[in-house]
């Protein structure tokens, strides 16, 4: 009788509806019972934090977490663990999972663009790049190498700067992809301003990397600027 009882009590508390769960709770059962499709952004940081404060449960300090990112993905990944810790709520080890886990997720993403292997316009160029470099707060000027059949062989980052320049060396760009018999390179770097549009520097760089390579018979095939999820491309601008 008492098993029985046991056993009623543990099927009733599986058909509690969700509405009357801790709310702590409910991403997690949410997500065994209807998948992480159906979670919202809060609900899965919820997840990462495990609990709240004595104001909030750790949904509404997710809630508050995506706030100070303007409710967005993308520059919640540019947060420092410092920026995090200004949610109450949040100390170091909690804002070391969440920028742990969105680091996975970019990641994953830049290997999803990696697995594509060929590189024919500038928006697959843009593909490859932006899970590598879109949310950085200073300059990073990367290369892809390829090969005659427009297939990736390597990619490298050349130089970092601070949040309005970084210098590349032409040497070090051509000694690359030497190195890795490349037949043509795509050149690509951030504007952490969100500013696309080249400056006089951008255009004197490429257009001295160009005249390098038609010495050594590499072809510049285009140099993209990253900015908030957009680009700009010098081959469609017929600036290359």
């Amino acid at each position: 009788m008492k098993f029985l009882f046991s056993f009623l009590m543990s099927e009733n508390e599986k058909n509690i509806s969700i509405k009357n769960w801790a709310e702590d709770d409910r991403p997690r059962e949410k997500l065994l019972l209807k998948g992480r499709a159906a979670l919202s952004d809060a609900e899965l940081i919820a997840i990462l934090i495990a609990t709240g404060n004595r104001e909030d449960s750790a949904v509404g300090v997710a809630k508050k977490i995506l706030s100070s990112a303007g409710n967005n993905l993308n520059d919640l990944g540019k947060l420092s663990v410092n920026d995090l810790k200004k949610t109450k709520g949040i100390g170091e080890a909690k804002a070391i999972t969440i920028i742990a886990s969105l680091e996975l997720g970019r990641r994953r993403k830049s290997e999803e663009a990696q697995e594509k292997k060929q590189i024919i316009t500038s928006k697959d160029a843009y593909n490859f790049f932006e899970p590598l470099i879109s949310d950085n707060k200073h300059e990073e000027f990367w290369i892809v190498m390829l090969n005659r059949a427009n297939k990736i062989i390597g990619h490298k980052k050349i130089s970092e700067g601070g949040i309005n320049g970084t210098v590349a060396d032409p040497r070090i760009i051509f000694k690359q992809a030497l190195e890795n018999y490349a037949t043509s390179i795509v050149l690509c770097h951030n504007h952490p301003s969100g500013n696309i549009i080249p400056s006089n520097e951008d255009i004197r760089l490429t257009q001295k990397i160009k005249e390098a390579g038609k010495l050594l018979d590499i072809l510049v095939l285009d140099h993209i600027i990253i900015g908030d999820k957009k680009y700009y491309s010098f081959s469609d601008e017929g600036s290359l």
